[in-house]
C-alpha cells in the first residue's frame, strides 16, 4: 500500500465523525486543477508512511477517533486496497473512501464486502467535458456505472464537485445535476490554488457566481450545498 501523507486529526473530510486522512499515490486521471500533483505526477518522489508505522498509530486512536478517510490520488489503484480496508474495520473504525470512479467493479466488490461505510465521488464535469476536465481520455459508460451503483448500493455516499472558472459553466452544472439527479447530497467546492497543481492557470468564480452555480443544480439534487465558501 503506497501510503504518501497523513492527516492525524480531521473534523471536516468525515461527515459527522471524528477522523484521520490517509493519501494514497498515483493517479489514473490528470486533473490539470488537480491540488495533490505531487502524488498524482510523481509519487515515487514522496516518502512512503510503512503500514506498520500506519498501524501503530491507529491502534493509539482507538475510541479517540471514529473514522478513516482513504484519499488520493485514486485509492481504487492500490493493488492491496482491500485487505488494507480490512485490517482498518478489524480495529473498529468507519471507513470513508474518495475515488473518481474509474474503477466501478472493485468499487462493488468493497462494497459487498462491507468495507466502506461512506463514499465520495468527484464528478469532474458534464459527460461532454469529461474528459476536458479530467484530462485524458476516458470512457464515460463507467464513470456512470459507478454513479448508478452509489446511489443504489444503500452505503452512504456524497457526490462533489471542485468548480473552476476557466472549465465550469452554468449550463455544465445543470448537466451534472441531471446527471446525478435525485442523489442523497451533493457539494460544490471552490477551486483552490494549493500551490501544488498539476497546472497552475486556473482561478475560481466569484461567490456570486458560486450561488448561481448551486441554483442550476438544486432543481435535480435538493441536498446541494455549497462547501468551503
Amino acid at each position: 500500500m503506497q501510503i504518501k501523507g497523513l492527516q492525524k486529526t480531521t473534523l471536516l473530510d468525515y461527515p459527522g465523525k471524528v477522523a484521520c486522512t490517509l493519501f494514497t499515490g498515483g493517479c489514473n486521471f490528470r486533473c490539470p486543477f488537480c491540488h495533490n500533483a505531487s502524488l498524482v505526477l510523481s509519487p515515487n518522489d514522496v516518502t512512503d508512511i510503512s503500514e506498520e508505522e500506519f498501524f501503530k498509530f491507529l491502534e493509539k486512536r482507538v475510541g479517540v477517533l471514529d473514522g478513516v478517510c482513504i484519499t488520493g490520488g485514486e485509492p481504487l489503484l492500490q493493488h492491496d486496497i482491500i485487505p488494507f480496508m480490512e485490517k482498518i474495520h478489524a480495529l473498529g473504525f468507519a471507513i470513508k473512501l474518495d475515488t473518481n470512479g474509474s474503477r466501478p467493479k472493485l468499487l462493488r466488490e468493497i462494497v459487498e464486502l462491507g468495507l466502506v461505510d461512506h463514499i465520495a465521488m468527484d464528478i469532474k464535469n458534464a459527460p461532454e467535458k469529461y474528459p476536458l476536465t479530467a484530462g485524458t481520455d476516458l470512457d464515460f459508460d463507467t464513470i456512470k456505472k459507478s454513479i448508478d451503483f452509489i446511489m443504489n448500493c444503500g452505503v452512504s455516499y456524497e457526490f462533489r464537485t471542485t468548480v473552476v472558472k476557466e472549465l465550469h459553466s452554468l449550463d455544465d452544472m445543470a448537466s451534472i445535476g441531471r446527471l446525478i439527479s435525485g442523489a442523497q447530497n451533493y457539494y460544490l467546492q471552490s477551486f483552490k490554488d494549493s500551490g501544488d497543481l498539476i497546472c497552475p492557470e486556473y482561478s475560481a468564480h466569484s461567490e456570486e457566481t458560486m450561488h448561481d452555480m448551486l441554483s442550476a443544480v438544486k432543481p435535480y439534487v435538493k441536498n446541494a450545498e455549497l462547501r468551503g465558501i
